[in-house]
């Protein structure tokens, strides 16, 4: 079967491999459509970074590269492994797509996304969705509603990741959030936002990102921080009180400062994105504001509620799909158009079966 195999950096290449095999307590599925995330972008600009080098195996999956990438994917069972008893062959699916060790709880209140040397199905290797087939456990497959388009619900892994940043930031509803950064993870937190009832302010600077935003329509308030003094125009759209919850989502320093002036006292600062540089904080605001500066990393059990919101309609993501490709596509249609036309793109999927 065909496969996006990770070597290093700005080497990814389309092999044929051997099919999975679906071992006990596994569930086989054929992958219909997988995201490309911006991990899988900053592995092929910069890696390996979660990706285990080449001659250093994962002390859990036990692979280094060549991996198979791809950890956004959707797709209908095949088959089922010896013990799995509750999910049946041409049942549409989605993964959560943990590398955990089997010892870690990963019931309701724990927090097995932080626990020991976990990493991701599609990085850490244990297969990808950037490939025809794949073999997961079954605790990471969730089933979905035939309603679901395949192609959409590729989108609920990042949902998820939008959804978690809620959770965290305990925002309820009625409570007026800002959102710094309208790229993928910033409009699907919008997205889950606006579902849960809450008033969304974006800031954005890209045109094409605004437009995105506004067709979505997942903001109440859309601000370009080169037309307007956003802390100013926040506080007049909240009663000069401030928002009640801001989520920096662009790892940009100037960002995070706006997102700390714009709140009010008491307010929680969640940062979404993933920092490759240290950043500076406004320790004076935070003290006198008395704020919860918070973060946010990946899903714990964000799943089910993400995938609920999607089937009762509260959610619709096809507007945040930009580009549909084949797997042969991948380089020059998916990697190379999101290093030189990211604004323009917000989700590319991949079809490996094309």
């Amino acid at each position: 079967m065909k496969a996006a195999r990770f070597y290093n950096k700005g080497d990814i290449r389309i092999e044929d491999i051997p099919e999975p095999t679906v071992a006990p307590g596994t569930v086989g599925i054929n992958v219909a459509w997988c995201g490309i995330c911006g991990t899988d972008l900053h592995e092929f600009m910069e890696g390996p970074i979660f990706i285990p080098p080449c001659g250093h195996p994962h002390p859990i999956s036990g692979e280094s590269a060549p991996v198979t990438m791809g950890h956004e994917f959707s797709g209908v069972v095949y088959a089922v492994g010896e013990g799995v008893d509750d999910i049946k062959v041409g049942q549409h699916v989605v993964v959560e797509p943990y590398i955990i060790r089997d010892d870690v709880p990963t019931g309701e209140g724990s927090n097995y996304h932080l626990s020991k040397d976990m990493n991701f199905i599609g990085l850490g290797g244990c297969g990808g969705g950037l490939s025809e087939k794949i073999a997961v456990k079954r605790r990471w497959v969730h089933p979905i509603s035939d309603k679901i388009p395949l192609d959409q619900a590729a989108l609920i892994e990042p949902l998820s990741v939008g959804h978690h940043a809620y959770v965290r930031s305990g925002a309820k509803e009625g409570d007026v959030a800002l959102v710094g950064g309208a790229g993928p993870i910033g409009l699907l937190l919008a997205a889950v936002l606006k579902a849960k009832g809450i008033k969304v302010i974006i800031t954005e600077l890209s045109k094409a990102r605004k437009d995105k935003a506004r067709e979505a329509g997942v903001a109440d308030y859309i601000l370009d921080p080169s037309e307007v003094d956003v802390v100013e125009e926040v506080k007049k759209l909240t009663n000069g009180e401030g928002v009640d919850v801001a989520f920096e989502c662009t790892s940009v320093n100037k960002v995070l400062d706006t997102m700390v002036e714009a709140c009010r006292p008491t307010a929680k600062v969640v940062i979404v994105s993933i920092w490759s540089h240290p950043a500076t904080i406004n320790v004076h605001s935070v003290v006198m504001k008395e704020l919860d500066v918070r973060g946010t990393i990946a899903y714990c059990n964000d799943h089910a509620e993400t995938i609920k919101l999607v089937e009762e309609g509260k959610i619709n993501l096809e507007p945040f799909i930009t580009q549909r490709i084949k797997l042969d596509e991948l380089i020059s249609e998916g990697f190379e158009r999101l290093i030189h036309n990211n604004e323009s793109a917000v989700k590319i999927i991949v079809n490996p079966n094309l």
